[in-house]
């Protein structure tokens, strides 16, 4: 799949912004998937004090099955050894950020399938945050063509990747999952039992 033309239609949109769209750009592409870890943390903390071991376990798995997502996309990425834009596209505008160094390769976006990912993980546990979760993935997504570090495709695969992986992995653990935070919540095990919140027997 060749979108060079598209990746070259988007640069020179970039370049055609003003100075601070770019640096909201850069600093978005650079930062935006910590808002996903301080969401982990808000979910989590939230369904530890539901009492419901499976909304706890989904709250878990968002982190986890981000992490496998990104172990996946790791895995292609080293097969595919894809050239980054920012060198192999002739004529093309200069990245905003620097092009990463050699051996780094384009395909798939490793920040676009950790957001899709994170995106879906954290909407399957908090549905509504689909709202906020699923815009924040594309715009990271499209962040990374707009800074000119990756095609168009390299960040459509990696959204579809992690989005459509996440899914099925939040699906196949969260059973045992529950299962797991179902024991530890009637362990008594003071630190175990604060990390899970005390469970629906407990919960006041």
């Amino acid at each position: 799949m060749d979108t060079s033309a598209l990746y070259r239609d988007i640069t020179d949109f970039a370049h055609g912004t003003p100075p601070w769209v770019q640096s909201a750009f850069e600093v978005w592409t650079e930062y935006g998937l910590l808002i996903f870890g301080l969401l982990y943390i808000t979910v989590w903390w939230r369904a530890r004090g539901q009492g419901d071991p499976s909304a706890v376990a989904r709250a878990v798995l968002a982190p986890l099955v981000t992490a496998l997502v990104y172990v996946a996309s790791e895995l292609v990425k080293s097969t595919i050894d894809e050239e980054r834009p920012c060198r192999a596209v002739a004529g093309a505008a200069a990245s905003l950020v620097p092009c990463p160094p050699y051996g780094d390769w384009s395909f798939p976006s490793n920040h676009s399938a950790i957001a899709g990912a994170a995106a879906v993980a954290l909407a399957l546990a908090v549905p509504r945050l689909a709202l906020l979760t699923l815009p924040m993935a594309v715009l990271m997504a499209f962040s990374r063509v707009f800074v000119g570090v990756h095609y168009p495709h390299d960040v459509g695969m990696g959204l579809l990747l992690g989005a459509s992986l996440g899914t099925l992995a939040v699906a196949l653990l969260t059973g045992p999952m529950t299962r797991v935070i179902a024991a530890v919540q009637g362990s008594g095990i003071r630190a175990a039992v604060w990390f899970t919140g005390p469970g629906p027997a407990r919960h006041p």
